[in-house]
C-alpha cells in the first residue's frame, strides 16, 4: 500500500489528484491509469474517485496497485546496503541472477525479496531498476513502487551513476580515457555481444587504480547500459576482464569475471537527498587486487 502526506506551497489551497501525484513522483500515464483503476484509492481513509478528487495541505493519500507476482518467494541471503520505505540497494553476489527466468525461477535476487517483504508484512512487486549479469557482483537498486522505478529510470533520473571495478590482464594505454564504441548482437548467438558500427551506443569511462604491468585494476563509469557493456569495451581493447571465458578472459585466477559494481550514486526521487552507496568487492577479487 503506497502512503503520501500531501504538501502544498503556501499558495495553493488545493489540488488535483493527477497534478499533485505527477509533479510529487513523476507517475507515467499507465500508472495514473493503473490508480484511478484500482478501486482502492483514498484520500484521509476515505474511498474517493482519483479522477474527480481534488487533495489539500495535510491530507493523506493511500492506494494499492500491486499486481500479483508470478516469483515465488524463498529464503535466501540478502546483503542490504540501503532501504527505505521506498527502495532499496542490494549487495549481490556473483554467481546470482537478478530476476527468475523460464529455465531458472529459483535462487535469484527476485525470490529473496519477495521472502523479505512477505517476511517485513509489506506488499510490493518486484522493480530491479537496472540488472547485474549473473557473475557480476555489487550494488543493484531496486524499487519499492512502480513510480520509483520510472524516477529512477533513464526517462525520469539523470544524476544516477554507476561505478564498477574491474581487473584485467595488463595494463590499458592511456591509462584513463573513454571508449565510444557500439554494441551490437553478435549473431547467431543470443548471449554474445560485439563491437559494431552499426550497433547501439555505447559509452564507457574508465581510470587505472592501479597496475603492476601484469594486471589493472580499473575504475568504469557507465555512461549508457548495454548488455555487457564493460565486458564488450575491455575485450575490444584487448583487455578483457580476469575470469571472463565468454570475452577471452584467463579463467586461471577467478573463475568469475572480475567486475563489481562497488558504488551508487543517485538523487533520491522523493527526498531529494543525494545518495552514494559502496560495498567492497567480494574475497576472491580482493586477493587478485592486494597484489596489484
Amino acid at each position: 500500500m503506497t502512503r503520501i502526506e500531501v504538501t502544498l506551497d503556501n499558495a495553493l489551497t488545493s489540488m488535483p489528484v493527477r497534478a499533485f501525484l505527477k509533479a510529487q513522483t513523476g507517475i507515467s500515464n499507465t500508472i495514473w491509469k493503473r490508480i484511478k483503476n484500482s478501486g482502492t484509492f483514498a484520500i484521509n481513509g476515505v474511498n474517493a474517485n482519483a479522477a474527480r478528487s481534488e487533495v489539500k495541505d495535510g491530507d493523506i493519500i493511500t492506494y494499492d496497485i500491486l499486481r500479483p507476482s508470478d516469483i515465488e518467494a524463498e529464503e535466501l541471503p540478502l546483503d542490504i546496503r540501503y532501504e527505505d520505505e521506498w527502495l532499496l540497494v542490494i549487495n549481490k553476489p556473483a554467481g546470482q541472477l537478478v530476476h527468475p527466468t523460464t529455465k531458472e525461477s529459483h535462487g535469484t535476487v527476485g525470490n529473496a525479496l519477495m521472502h523479505y517483504f512477505a517476511a517485513k508484512g509489506e506488499s510490493h512487486a518486484f522493480h530491479p531498476v537496472h540488472r547485474l549479469d549473473r557473475d557480476t557482483s555489487g550494488l543493484l537498486l531496486v524499487a519499492k513502487e512502480p513510480q520509483i522505478q520510472y524516477l529512477l529510470s533513464p526517462k525520469g533520473c539523470k544524476n544516477f551513476k554507476r561505478e564498477y571495478q574491474a581487473i584485467i590482464e595488463g595494463q590499458l594505454t592511456p591509462s584513463a580515457g573513454t571508449i565510444d564504441a557500439p554494441i551490437a548482437r553478435a549473431l547467431p548467438s543470443i548471449i554474445l555481444r560485439k563491437v559494431d558500427p552499426e550497433g547501439q551506443p555505447a559509452r564507457t569511462h574508465y581510470r587505472t587504480s592501479k597496475t603492476n604491468g601484469q594486471f589493472s585494476l580499473l575504475e568504469l563509469e557507465l555512461e549508457t547500459g548495454r548488455t555487457h557493456q564493460i565486458r564488450v569495451h575491455m575485450a575490444h581493447m584487448g583487455h578483457p576482464l580476469l575470469g571472463d571465458d565468454l570475452y577471452g578472459g584467463n579463467m586461471e585466477w577467478i573463475q568469475h569475471q572480475a567486475l563489481h559494481a562497488f558504488r551508487l550514486s543517485f538523487r533520491h526521487p522523493m527526498s531529494n537527498k543525494d545518495l552514494v552507496i559502496t560495498a567492497p568487492p567480494p574475497e576472491d577479487f580482493q586477493q587478485i587486487s592486494a597484489g596489484i
